[in-house]
């Protein structure tokens, strides 16, 4: 639920016009409105996620990264809609097995309580098998090379190996069920927060900017 005593965003900024929008959508699955965040590994998801939370209030992000695995790259969405999508269509508490990427296991359950919004981060948040439960499908606005480079200098020499498998699962992945076609919005990070454009399913022009970053110094 959204909580009282976090400061609201300052109006006119890309947050505050994404929050209102947000509050604004019908549940989309059972009392949840469940957004999805996607884009190329790399694109600057996690952060902008975590920010949007924040501004909505301390809103549950579930991130894909402990839904896959080593083994499951992509090949985990019957485990997502058993263990959260289907708990939470009947209003239900979730209850899923985060991943350790290290440990390379599943752990303890984790539950997910039913909230106003919940954020799902993550490649692959937008897939066929997830949009008809989205209230609303958020894209970051980041090719894909540029993404991918920002992820290997992120994460290092030692996962080198990793990044190399990783690009040609997700290049199969999208060539297969592409997200960014059915987005919603654009997400566009900027030299100063964001700017938000209307993405190929929405209903103003998808180059038409609706919010211009989050304040006037913002350049893209």
């Amino acid at each position: 639920m959204f909580h009282a005593d976090t400061p609201t965003p300052p109006p006119g900024t890309v947050i505050h016009e994404l929050t209102s929008r947000i509050r604004r959508l019908p549940p989309s699955c059972g009392p949840v409105r469940l957004v999805g965040v996607d884009g190329h590994a790399g694109s600057g998801k996690s952060t902008f996620a975590g920010q949007l939370a924040r501004a909505l209030g301390g809103a549950p992000v579930l991130r894909l990264d402990d839904i896959a695995s080593h083994d499951e790259l992509f090949g985990w969405t019957g485990r997502l809609l058993d263990q959260v999508i289907e708990p939470l269509r009947r209003g239900e508490t979730a209850h899923y097995t985060p991943y350790d990427w290290r440990a390379r296991r599943f752990g303890p359950p984790h539950a997910l309580p039913p909230a106003a919004v919940i954020l799902l981060e993550g490649v692959g948040a937008g897939r066929r098998a997830l949009r008809p439960h989205l209230a609303q499908l958020l894209w970051m606005e980041l090719p894909d090379e540029e993404s991918w480079s920002r992820g290997r200098s992120r994460d290092g020499e030692e996962q080198r190996e990793f990044w190399a498998g990783w690009v040609r699962a997700e290049r199969r992945h999208f060539a297969e069920d592409p997200s960014r076609p059915f987005a919603d919005l654009l997400v566009r990070q900027c030299e100063k927060g964001y700017e938000v454009l209307s993405g190929p399913a929405g209903t103003i022009g998808p180059d038409q900017v609706i919010t211009q970053g989050d304040g006037p110094s913002a350049v893209c």
